[in-house]
């Protein structure tokens, strides 16, 4: 599970999920405590952290800026209990969306300022893969055909004094009619653009960490995207 906290990435790992060739510049070995000053830079890595470790550790992600932070990595033998504590934090939103592509182009939205993909919260008993299709329908105006789930994104802000924990399921989606194609502009849609590949990656310097995360994950499911 990676969770993208002030955009940065927290992995909650096994012993076993932990690779070899994951190297940490910030090491906590079974901390008993988490200064609030914590020096954290680069990657950190925490092991058999407490309950009172990762109250003080949300608070920091959330709170401070952290420029030279990279990643925290949480290695636990209760990779579920943990997940479980760490989701009580926060209240939890569900939300879906889509990668699309039209030939060798992926579909983008600009809004606030970043280009981002697709989506939108769910409506009373929508499943998530109705969810999906009817946020891009609705906020790019083209219809589309829906393909298999890339993977579920996680990230936290705060709405209202209240810590949001979004879970994002990411679709795999075909092009079906583009030929009414508009930014959705009462949900703040400034531009809609199809873009290459090359692009893509150019626009997603301008994004969220997120989002580089999860068309990561599509390219690997699309292995051809990668060479157009």
């Amino acid at each position: 599970m990676k969770i993208f906290i002030n955009d940065k990435p927290l992995d909650i790992l096994t012993p076993q999920e932990l690779t070899d060739d994951r190297t940490f510049e910030c090491i906590y070995e079974n901390p008993a405590d988490l200064p609030a000053t914590a020096n954290f830079h680069d990657d950190v890595l925490i092991t058999n952290p407490s309950k009172d470790v990762i109250i003080k550790l949300l608070y920091l992600m959330r709170t401070r800026k952290l420029k030279n932070l990279d990643s925290v990595v949480l290695v636990t033998k209760d990779k579920e209990t943990l997940k479980k504590f760490i989701k009580s934090r926060f209240t939890i939103i569900k939300a879906a969306g889509g990668v699309v592509t039209k030939e060798d182009k992926v579909l983008f939205i600009h809004r606030l300022g970043k280009w981002d993909l697709p989506k939108g919260k769910f409506e009373k008993g929508e499943s998530p893969e109705e969810c999906a299709v009817r946020e891009v329908e609705e906020e790019c105006a083209i219809q589309v055909k829906l393909g298999p789930e890339i993977c579920k994104t996680w990230h936290t802000y705060t709405h209202n004094r209240k810590s949001i924990l979004k879970k994002t399921f990411w679709y795999a989606m075909e092009n079906m009619d583009d030929k009414g194609m508009k930014p959705q502009a009462e949900e703040g849609i400034e531009d809609i653009k199809w873009l290459s590949h090359h692009e893509a990656k150019v626009a997603l310097v301008n994004s969220y960490p997120s989002m580089r995360y999860l068309y990561k994950r599509f390219l690997r499911m699309a292995p051809k995207a990668q060479t157009s």
